[in-house]
């Protein structure tokens, strides 16, 4: 291939990258994963000695296939894994299309990743590449090695499990926007009975760490229960000079937890539906959130906070 047609397939490959991304991440579930599964198509596209009709097509095509393959082992290690598995947070989804904003919006939320991993890989590819990004059905069989029909199936399969078990979220961006800034308020000031107020009677709250960061349990539910650990280990934050930084986390409300000197401790994300916050998950599993900066070693942090009395696992 000649400079001027290498530089072309890299531009080519650029342009696509962010929607190649957003077609991994969501077949995956993890930030790492899917950086490598777009690197990996970039060095086949550039050894490639033929060039396709579509790039977008071919391109497509080889991230879906390859993120398969990698699902396919990652989900013996998720069986092993130890606590609760939550998707690796993602703070801006590199891939707009006004056309299809609401999908892409609703299938980035740690709530449809997880209902993602109730499907097979090839369902879960599928769905995404028909129902988020509006591949044809030509497109999406050439991707996963299937007729067009067996897509098709495929696609209604994968459409009725997640239909069952859509997240609802409330639909006013400001009003999720302002019940998150009262929740993160009421937890900075320690205030129980303000949080209770904005917790649903039956909210969940879900920790990943993976057995590698310290976490008092895995799973809270209710709202007192909830309440009263939020309110218990918010003088641990203010012992360390840790700082909450409100941010969107998988398209929703939530927060990037840091030390004062800006090393990441976790991450929070929140479920907002009819007036009141429905889950909460927080990962502080260090594997998955290398991607926003310096971690920290919450054991150490934790031993600082207590001290120095916390033996280490």
């Amino acid at each position: 291939m000649t400079p001027a047609g290498e530089g072309a397939r890299t531009a080519e490959f650029e342009d696509l990258r962010p929607l190649l991304f957003s077609i991994a991440y969501r077949i995956l579930g993890s930030v790492s994963e899917a950086e490598d599964a777009v690197q990996e198509t970039w060095l086949r596209y550039r050894g490639s000695a033929t060039s396709p009709a579509s790039p977008k097509a071919f391109l497509s095509a080889v991230v879906t296939r390859i993120s398969i393959d990698v699902l396919r082992s990652a989900r013996v290690r998720r069986e092993e894994y130890v606590g609760p598995w939550v998707p690796e947070p993602l703070l801006t989804d590199p891939y707009q299309d006004p056309e299809r904003s609401a999908e892409l919006a609703d299938s980035v939320s740690m709530a449809a990743l997880l209902l993602l991993e109730r499907l097979s890989p090839l369902e879960r590819a599928v769905f995404v590449l028909r129902e988020v990004f509006g591949f044809g059905f030509p497109d999406v069989a050439a991707a996963v090695g299937r007729s067009p029909a067996a897509c098709r199936q495929l696609a209604v399969r994968a459409r009725r499990h997640m239909d069952a078990g859509r997240p609802r979220f409330e639909a006013d961006r400001r009003e999720r926007q302002e019940l998150a800034a009262r929740f993160f308020h009421a937890f900075r000031e320690g205030d129980v009975d303000g949080l209770r107020e904005l917790l649903a009677a039956d909210v969940h709250m879900v920790g990943d760490a993976g057995g590698k960061a310290p976490q008092v349990a895995s799973r809270f539910d209710g709202a007192d229960t909830v309440a009263g650990v939020l309110t218990a280990v918010f003088p641990m934050f203010v012992r360390i000079g840790a700082v909450v930084e409100q941010h969107e986390v998988n398209g929703q409300p939530g927060a990037i937890f840091r030390t004062g000197d800006g090393r990441v401790l976790n991450t929070m994300a929140l479920d907002i539906a009819d007036g009141r916050i429905q889950t909460i998950r927080t990962v502080n599993n260090p594997d998955k959130l290398g991607h926003l900066g310096l971690v920290a070693d919450n054991w150490e942090v934790l031993a600082e906070a207590n001290g120095g009395r916390l033996p280490q696992p």
